[in-house]
């Protein structure tokens, strides 16, 4: 009697567990944490993007402004490398902080501007309290307006979801340009310039918490019609000499 009562309440439990998908994805989850696919195929497991600007969130400055990502090599899908368009940008809406997300656009000839880059100062981010300071042996702001998409790629002016608080170092470091966007920006430019080809283009500002001020970027490329431009990088938002509190904007010269 007590075998058969134990054989029903097993039985019980196994249907439970095949009925209920979420218990079951649970259960599979903990006693299988990869898939039987790569269990067998022996490929280690690839974290996703979102678990990848997680973990970007988290890393402290070390003394390198710009680290590799992935190892330096871009996560677009081939669904995404279409070229059934042109060129195209998008931005993502502002969240409940007012901060930016991310920005993604296929950068063509025809995506670069034609005209002078317009007045931005209207557009006022997340964490914008700024003040001179002296970089590179020259009076400058210590925050730009920087954008996701660059004018020089996209003609972008005053659009606040492609402009976020970023310090000049970040920005464009005249002396150690290859440490600021404006280094990967041109190199864009410049290819599309020269090939008249296409590059997918990605730029994710990447905030720990309720932070109003982007702990860096992580700037993603690839040029569709060829591998002369492909690059995954993470290039911290700080400046020399300056330490930053990152959820409010608030910063102090260090001595």
């Amino acid at each position: 009697m007590k075998q058969g009562k134990l054989f029903i309440v097993v039985v019980t439990i196994i249907l439970i567990v095949l009925v209920q998908p979420n218990v079951f994805n649970n259960v599979k989850h903990i006693l299988f944490p990869r898939s039987f696919s790569e269990q067998i195929s022996g490929k280690k497991y690839v974290k996703s993007d979102q678990d990848v600007n997680k973990s970007l969130a988290k890393k402290e400055f070390q003394g390198q402004r710009v680290i590799q990502v992935n190892n330096n090599v871009p996560t677009f899908t081939q669904k995404e490398m279409s070229l059934k368009k042109d060129h195209w940008k998008k931005f993502s809406n502002l969240d409940y902080l007012n901060r930016v997300g991310q920005a993604e656009a296929l950068l063509s000839l025809r995506s670069l501007p034609t005209t002078d880059r317009g007045d931005i100062s209207s557009v006022k981010p997340t964490g914008w309290k700024n003040k001179k300071i002296i970089f590179n042996g020259k009076q400058s702001d210590l925050y730009n307006r920087c954008h996701l998409i660059a004018f020089s790629l996209s003609g972008e002016n005053a659009n606040p979801k492609n402009l976020f608080t970023g310090t000049r170092a970040l920005n464009a470091d005249s002396v150690n340009e290859q440490q600021s966007m404006v280094y990967y920006e041109k190199e864009i430019v410049n290819y599309i310039k020269k090939t008249n080809h296409h590059v997918l283009y990605r730029v994710t500002p990447i905030f720990r918490g309720v932070d109003l001020v982007a702990k860096g970027v992580r700037m993603e490329a690839k040029s569709i019609e060829d591998d002369q431009v492909s690059f995954d990088i993470f290039i911290f938002n700080v400046q020399p000499d300056y330490k930053i509190n990152y959820l409010d904007g608030t910063s102090v010269k260090e001595k």
